[in-house]
């Protein structure tokens, strides 16, 4: 029979679907390793709405022998009221030997059942899912972590830049990039092994923008649109280069470990950003700031042309570098 120190009761909260399959195989595996007879265990997985009351309440119930077994029930969150009451009764008093494993997106007619579950002492998996790029960027490192790669925070950019934003396949780039480079990754290293996807990236333009390479910005933003950098990513990454500029440039001069904890960036885009503002002056950098707002409204529908928009937002802060060397 399960060990007393397992979790009977889990709640996989939200809906990154990579998560939520990783918190099941997580829960699966901890049962299967203290269980009596691991290699038979029944892992039975049905949607909580399909499933009858009858159904329910075999699976749930106390068995003659209390064998070992993992009940996954998906799609709580549109379960109706009967299939609800059976879980939430189930859930004060499973019996032994059963595991049960609830996935919940957080909302739906059966928003009040993820409630219950934790108020019931459930262990809740947060799967929710992952928008920001800084969630992304974690998610990044820790896959690497996992693999047992330390790397840069430009490495991770690279990443991002070069995979679509799904956590599927930047897994997968993760581990195939440390597999394949035996752990030393680059930045050459992300770009060789996804070259045609990420030859240039919104940084790239960014950086040769605020350094006032003129016609190294325009060589590299006609091939990231060729390749298909998405407008937002390159509107994002001239605002992040304009913001770390303008941030760096307030703070004064220091060094930049003990600046970045103050400014909240790693220490390797504070040495960047200081070389990079010796190029600019107050004046100017105020009026990027007010180019890359009105670029970000632009590329999010304000604008006609979104890929103009980018064009003559980066003209514009090459037009400004060069005032702030006149």
């Amino acid at each position: 029979m399960i060990e007393s120190g397992i979790h009977q009761l889990h709640l996989v909260l939200g809906e990154e679907e990579l998560l939520i399959e990783r918190a099941v195989a997580q829960v699966v595996s901890q049962v299967r390793s203290v269980a009596e007879s691991a290699d038979d265990l029944p892992v039975t997985r049905l949607r909580a709405g399909d499933a009858s009351e009858a159904e329910l309440l075999e699976l749930l119930s106390p068995s003659l022998f209390a064998e070992d077994r993992v009940i996954v029930l998906e799609a709580a969150a549109e379960a109706g009221k009967d299939a609800v009451a059976i879980v939430e009764g189930a859930a004060r008093d499973l019996p032994d030997g059963a595991v049960l494993v609830v996935l919940h997106t957080g909302g739906g007619r059966a928003k009040a059942l993820a409630g219950t579950l934790q108020k019931a002492g459930a262990e809740v998996h947060d799967v929710a899912k992952v928008t920001k790029p800084a969630d992304r960027a974690d998610f990044v490192r820790a896959e690497f972590r996992a693999a047992g790669v330390r790397v840069s925070g430009e490495v991770i950019q690279a990443v991002m830049e070069a995979v679509r934003p799904d956590l599927r396949e930047l897994a997968a780039a993760c581990s195939q990039l440390a597999a394949d480079t035996g752990g030393r990754i680059d930045v050459a290293a992300v770009r060789r092994y996804y070259s045609g996807r990420a030859e240039v990236t919104g940084f790239d333009v960014a950086d040769l923008a605020v350094a006032g390479d003129r016609a190294g910005t325009i060589e590299a933003l006609r091939w990231a649109t060729l390749l298909g950098v998405p407008p937002v990513l390159l509107a994002d990454a001239l605002a992040d280069s304009v913001h770390t500029i303008a941030r760096v440039g307030s703070a004064g001069r220091g060094d930049p470990f003990r600046m970045a904890s103050q400014l909240g960036m790693p220490p390797w885009k504070v040495k960047k950003a200081q070389a990079q503002v010796r190029g600019w002056n107050p004046t100017t950098i105020s009026t990027a700031l007010h180019v890359v707002a009105d670029l970000n409204a632009d590329v999010k529908g304000a604008a006609v042309d979104p890929n103009y928009a980018i064009e003559r937002a980066v003209t514009r802060v090459l037009d400004l570098r060069e005032q702030s060397r006149a």
